[in-house]
């Protein structure tokens, strides 16, 4: 019986003794191991054992990047507070677990007042313009700052980012309104242009019109001046006056001009003068008159014997030829 008890003491004291001595250690962690109170070595992810009582776990570091978001609230070179907000991704640093644990006691903290002083230091020397444009710049610069004085205690600065630069309300209205007024100077602009280019466009086909009609008028003349010089060669060809061409063309022209008026759309009524009529019966008796005259004078020669009807015939067409038409 007493042997039975031993037995068991001793199987427990072996699984004691093992849960006491061996130790796994999950991935992305380092166990700062001590032997008796004095740093001893750093176990990293795997199956390990330790002298029990003798060596003990004294921290669990975990290896996984970490976050830390400032926000603080500063000045730039032209006078205007702003509030910056920045966010840091750090870790301990795998080779140097042992100095990010003994080093330093509350390593949010450093790096917390490490961002501040490098945001005050960068800020200030920069207007409102330049702080926003240069923003990536920034974290640039904070980030090697606070890297390298991280550095010292185990610790690195994976990634710095400022996330906001934020002005106060009254800097957010008046900068929305230097925008505003920016965006309407160029949309004035824009349409001034546009106007410019139609007004140039409108100029140009008025001006290629303008040339198109000229020379239409130029053609449209010069065919009237070439039949009216067809219709004075024709008549004159004929063996009349150059007085009574003149005439008939002119007529002739005023009839045209007639004839336009009544088939114009735009005329409604036609006011001509008293003696209208008269001028008529004048340019009809002109008219007439020529024709008359060039007859004769292209009148073949007869014989002796028809003198006496020629003369006959003479009297019966004067009276016809003299009469006017009534007024």
């Amino acid at each position: 019986m007493i042997s039975l008890v031993v037995l068991i003491v001793v199987i427990l004291v072996v699984i004691a003794l093992a849960f006491a001595t061996i130790f796994v250690v999950p991935q992305q962690s380092g166990y700062v191991i001590e032997r008796l109170g004095k740093f001893h070595r750093v176990s990293l992810a795997g199956l390990h054992v330790k002298i029990p009582v003798v060596d003990r776990v004294a921290q669990k570091m975990n290896l996984r990047v970490a976050q830390m978001d400032v926000q603080l609230e500063t000045k730039t070179l032209d006078n205007v507070f702003v509030v910056i907000v920045a966010s840091t991704q750090f870790r301990v640093d795998p080779n140097n677990i042992s100095t990010a644990f003994y080093e330093l006691q509350d390593p949010a903290g450093q790096l917390k007042a490490y961002m501040e002083d490098a945001l005050r230091s960068a800020i200030p020397s920069l207007t409102l313009d330049d702080a926003f444009a240069r923003k990536d710049n920034i974290a640039l610069d904070v980030q090697q700052t606070v890297g390298n004085e991280m550095a010292r205690f185990g610790f690195n600065v994976v990634k710095t980012l400022i996330t906001a630069i934020d002005p106060s309300k009254v800097v957010k209205e008046a900068m929305d309104s230097i925008n505003a007024a920016q965006r309407e100077k160029e949309a004035t602009r824009q349409r001034a242009d546009a106007q410019r280019i139609a007004i140039e466009t409108q100029a140009t086909a008025n001006a290629e019109k303008v040339r198109l009609q000229g020379e239409g008028q130029a053609n449209y003349r010069r065919e009237i001046a070439n039949g009216i010089g067809d219709q004075i060669k024709s008549l004159h060809s004929v063996g009349m006056d150059i007085e009574e061409v003149n005439r008939i063309v002119m007529f002739n022209q005023y009839l045209d001009v007639m004839r336009s008026l009544s088939e114009s759309g735009n005329a409604k009524t036609v006011v001509l003068p008293a003696s209208t009529p008269g001028a008529f019966n004048q340019l009809y008796n002109e008219v007439t008159n020529a024709l008359v005259t060039a007859q004769q004078t292209e009148a073949p020669t007869v014989i002796a014997g028809d003198e006496a009807s020629l003369a006959t015939h003479a009297q019966h067409d004067a009276p016809s030829r003299s009469t006017q038409p009534e007024d």
